[in-house]
């Protein structure tokens, strides 16, 4: 009977926005996740991208793992699987656009039209003191937003030929099954790989395809099995990362 509070920028802002919708508003309803597009949303030839480049986001200070994730728009894919499980939609109820401001932080769009938006400052503390006091609001100590200095806020539709792990977490969603893990897994092997200096930044995407659409194990039906598929999907990813060097020097 416990509420579930996703802390996560995205999710939490969609939690905010579906706050108070009825079963039938929800049904109807489709989740629009913001993205800020990362340090290379124009940059147009992707193979030459350093790590201190893909490591450095323009908006949010994170890890190296996950700005890097965000480089590749890999994170968004993450979080529209996550998406779908949290709020109990489908794939095609779940749409990501860029917005590189990152005043947005994701929105609702329910079936009569209207928008429900959550905006505010790039600051996590928001969202740690919305889910600590939920349903009160507490007082996080973030600036809050001055609309009369915010020039323009714009989006634009994610470029899936220059970003392709974007779609494959909705192609991982309609395969089912194990589909999901195996793409997880696969790149974690492949941004650790590419911190590493041991393959490019493109080749990333390389593997999660690779491994997503050539290994596909059972569904899994218990925790055990889960972390079993993970860690067989991890090896097999290693496998491809040293075949792939073994290929360099050669």
């Amino acid at each position: 009977g416990a509420v579930l509070m996703p802390v996560d920028s995205e999710h939490n802002a969609v939690f905010q926005c579906l706050v108070g919708a009825t079963k039938k508003a929800r049904c109807e309803a489709n989740i629009i996740l913001t993205c800020s597009g990362g340090p290379f949303r124009e940059r147009q030839d992707l193979s030459a991208v350093t790590v201190e480049e893909a490591t450095h986001h323009p908006n949010w200070s994170m890890g190296k793992k996950i700005t890097v994730d965000s480089a590749t728009l890999m994170n968004k894919g993450l979080e529209v699987i996550e998406a779908r499980w949290l709020f109990d939609f489908e794939p095609e109820r779940i749409q990501v656009v860029v917005h590189p401001q990152s005043v947005i932080h994701s929105m609702v769009q329910y079936g009569d039209g209207v928008v429900i938006a959550q905006m505010g400052a790039p600051d996590m503390r928001n969202t740690i003191a919305y889910s600590l006091g939920f349903p009160e609001r507490l007082d996080a100590g973030v600036k809050p937003l001055n609309f009369s200095k915010i020039k323009t806020l714009t989006f634009e539709a994610p470029d899936l030929k220059r970003f392709p792990q974007l779609g494959y977490a909705y192609d991982a969603l309609k395969l089912g099954g194990a589909a999901s893990i195996v793409l997880n897994a696969a790149n974690e092997i492949g941004v650790e790989a590419f911190i590493q200096g041991k393959i490019g930044f493109t080749d990333i995407a390389r593997l999660c395809h690779a491994m997503m659409y050539g290994f596909q194990p059972p569904t899994p039906t218990n925790l055990e099995e889960i972390l079993e598929t993970d860690k067989e999907a991890r090896k097999l990813a290693q496998s491809w990362v040293e075949g792939f060097c073994d290929k360099l020097e050669n």
